[in-house]
């Protein structure tokens, strides 16, 4: 098989995964992205950082 055959297979399968558009399930989408907000707001006390003071410096002065 030549290059030109080749290439055009190859032109051919990208052509249609490109343009290939499956099924969206929107249920199982909005599932997901609901239990990730759930999770996101309940980790943000974890990372809380206290506040800086004067005496938090003057080890440095």
């Amino acid at each position: 098989m030549g290059r030109g055959r080749q290439k055009a297979k190859q032109t051919k399968v990208a052509r249609k995964l490109k343009y290939f558009s499956p099924e969206t399930d929107y249920a199982a989408l909005e599932r997901e992205l609901s239990s990730k907000r759930r999770e996101e707001s309940a980790d943000y006390d974890e990372y809380e950082i206290p506040p800086a003071t004067d005496d938090d410096w003057s080890d440095y002065r």
